[in-house]
């Protein structure tokens, strides 16, 4: 997924100042760049937290955040199952 410049001009400030969740800006830049052309990504929590460098806690703080403001969608076939996410771009219509 190429990377908007909505995310770095109003995105970055929103999440880091605003709404004061860093952790979730870094987990959203990292989905884009596993989704590279995709909008779903199946990936591990655990996973995620080792590709940015955040705790297992902070990652799954910021993937509630990230839903809550609609910037993710998250599906599971099961409580156990890795998710997928899908990245929404509620900017673009």
């Amino acid at each position: 997924m190429l990377l908007d410049d909505y995310v770095i001009d109003t995105l970055m400030p929103d999440l880091c100042g605003h709404d004061r969740q860093p952790s979730s800006f870094l987990v959203y830049l990292f989905l884009c760049r596993q989704a590279e052309r995709r909008r779903r990504i199946q990936i591990a929590q655990v996973d995620i937290a080792e590709g940015t460098g955040l705790a297992k806690r902070s990652v799954q703080s910021a993937i509630a955040w990230l839903a809550k403001r609609k910037l993710i969608s998250i599906e599971r076939e099961s409580v156990t199952a890795v998710p997928v996410y899908t990245l929404l771009q509620p900017w673009r219509r």
